[in-house]
């Protein structure tokens, strides 16, 4: 089976490396000349992604180049402990969510891909794709053709794939919020936990890494989208002033990231024809630090139904069946997540007198979806 994947990022590589394991012959094709390097700030993988990761034979790799962090603990603007729970799992279980910077991620995972067999082309957007009865053939920037039994459009959440799979497909729009990380130094904080302050201008979230560095992202509720060009470190501290520990941190940064605005998408209702597939975000960006996890989930299972499917119309069709539902719940948390950063201040209040009982009583059964779930064990 010939196999193009339009998107280099953690959805494209684990899908390389998921389908060069049953065999087919993978081309991954990647907009950037560069694809290597530190791009973006951190993200986490919870258990059930790094499950995914240990099916596709990369979990020690991942875990090496990141670190484990077992707690989260979630606090009031007025640095009120609002919960401490696992992070990223239940309680009974041992393996703990990682997190890393998001270049490292990729890097591993395509260094990963490329010993299986995959071949990678940079520098090369997807442009066009027609589905015959027996191939797909995509057209790329730059005039490249390429023909295959399959194409996997793992392009994110501004995906051209999904365009040319449905052009009525929704296209992505700001959520009201835009984010600011980077990197403090100097800082006495207690290593070993994810912290999360539900603040006035919106979440801040910071973790103390182990080399004794802070990596932190300002989540800041906006209403109307920002001129990214004005976002900096001065302003973003103006937002925090008020609360103690965050305006900490941001007085203490040594490096800052390239400021980015967050976008939601609508339910895509088309995920795949005879020859083309979605998956991670060009399918369902989902957020509350899930978004890795989810698009590792859809390589591994993408490629145990096409191992197993009749034909690949057949395995693409139980592809979609098998992980709707699953995305689905994913993408309602998320939302409930987002609402809760972008309060107001009676929203704030009345959320934090929800989320100290939550945390205290509710949260291991309210997760035991998520983290327990067999979806790509």
């Amino acid at each position: 089976m010939e196999v193009i994947v339009a998107g280099g990022g953690v959805a494209g590589a684990a899908g390389a490396v998921a389908l060069r394991r049953i065999g087919a012959r993978v081309t991954v094709y990647e907009a950037h000349d560069d694809p290597a390097g530190q791009v973006g700030s951190f993200l986490s993988l919870a258990s059930n992604g790094l499950r995914a990761l240990d099916a596709l034979g990369c979990l020690g790799q991942v875990q090496e180049a990141g670190f484990a962090v077992p707690r989260q603990k979630i606090w009031s603007s007025s640095g009120r402990l609002l919960g401490d729970v696992p992070r990223g799992r239940l309680s009974g279980d041992d393996l703990h969510s990682v997190t890393l910077m998001r270049g490292r991620l990729v890097e591993t995972l395509r260094e990963r891909a490329l010993a299986a067999g995959a071949r990678i082309v940079t520098g090369q957007r997807l442009t066009g794709a027609v589905t015959g009865p027996a191939h797909v053939n995509a057209t790329f920037s730059g005039g490249g053709t390429a023909r295959a039994d399959l194409l996997v459009g793992a392009d994110g959440i501004w995906s051209a794939t999904r365009t040319l799979l449905d052009p009525a497909a929704p296209t992505p729009a700001y959520a009201g919020m835009y984010q600011l990380s980077g990197v403090s130094e100097g800082l006495d904080l207690e290593p070993g936990s994810f912290n999360m302050v539900f603040a006035r201008g919106g979440a801040f979230l910071y973790l103390p890494a182990p080399d004794g560095t802070v990596w932190w992202s300002a989540q800041v509720a906006a209403p109307q989208p920002p001129d990214l060009a004005e976002i900096g470190l001065e302003r973003v501290a103006e937002v925090y002033r008020s609360e103690r520990v965050p305006s900490a941190v941001l007085a203490a940064a040594t490096q800052v990231h390239r400021p980015t605005l967050d976008h939601v998408l609508g339910q895509v209702p088309r995920w795949h024809d005879e020859r083309i597939a979605l998956v991670g975000d060009a399918a369902h960006p989902v957020g509350a630090g899930q978004g890795a996890s989810m698009a590792i989930e859809d390589a591994v299972v993408l490629a145990r139904c096409l191992e197993a499917g009749e034909s690949i119309p057949a395995a693409l069709a139980d592809y979609d069946r098998v992980r709707r539902a699953r995305v689905a719940r994913m993408v309602k948390v998320a939302g409930g997540n987002r609402d809760t950063k972008t309060a107001g201040p009676l929203g704030r209040t009345l959320n934090n007198l929800v989320m100290s009982i939550f945390f205290r009583h509710f949260h291991e059964k309210a997760t035991a979806w998520l983290y327990a779930d067999s979806a790509a064990a």
